[in-house]
């Protein structure tokens, strides 16, 4: 398989944001009532704000009329916090400089809103090296649907199977295999042995670990 293009996923691969999330979510939850379990939220992480309050309102018998007003006040804290205390993640500097440096084309498909994103891109100084960047949050369909990175895809004029994405949650993996294209997870180390990510293509502790070694391996499969 000959590849000339990579896509990162952007919450919990490039900048450290997922706990921000978790903690924002429980912040706007408890007003509601509801109380989740770190492995109730970790089965809901890739979806978007909407699809994830959508789902746990439906589970605690919340009614629709909060939906909109929880999911603005949830994005609003996260995007607060990102502001305030950004953490980019292990070897994101290192992770693109390989791809520039084979001239790979390089994309940018994310769940999150486009507000966010651009804080995100703008803190991690990676603007210059996205040639395409994808949001989900208008589409009819978020991740686990493949939309997002098909998007990225066409806009990046590369076929699906020339694309290697990175992800770290399982409905952001479903996503890229569905889109079939090849994918790496960089899951959060305490999720590292969920059996789940044997439908990924390699799995790794950290971006700084990935090299060429990977990408022959990934070509042969």
């Amino acid at each position: 398989m000959n590849f000339t293009t990579v896509i990162f996923d952007m919450d919990g691969l490039l900048i450290d944001s997922e706990p921000l999330w978790n903690d924002a979510a429980t912040k706007v939850f408890e007003q509601y009532g509801i109380k989740l379990s770190n492995e109730q939220y970790n089965t809901t992480t890739g979806l978007r704000t909407k699809e994830f309050v959508q789902w746990w309102f439906k589970q605690y018998n919340i009614g629709d009329a909060e939906l909109a007003k929880a999911e603005k006040n949830i994005i609003q804290l996260v995007i607060e916090n990102v502001q305030k205390q950004p953490t980019i993640m292990p070897g994101v500097h290192y992770i693109i400089d390989f791809f520039l440096q084979k001239n790979y084309k390089i994309g940018l498909a994310t769940s999150s809103p486009q507000t966010l994103i651009d804080i995100v891109v703008e803190i991690a100084g990676i603007g210059k090296y996205l040639q395409a960047i994808t949001s989900a949050e208008n589409l009819t369909y978020g991740k686990p649907h493949p939309q997002v990175y098909l998007d990225c895809a066409s806009k990046l004029n590369a076929h699906p199977h020339e694309c290697i994405c990175f992800e770290d949650s399982f409905n952001g993996m479903i996503a890229a295999k569905a889109a079939r294209m090849t994918c790496v997870v960089v899951p959060h180390h305490s999720q590292q042995k969920d059996v789940r990510w044997g439908a990924a293509d390699l799995k790794l502790s950290s971006l700084q670990n990935f090299g060429q070694l990977h990408v022959d391996l990934l070509a042969r499969r």
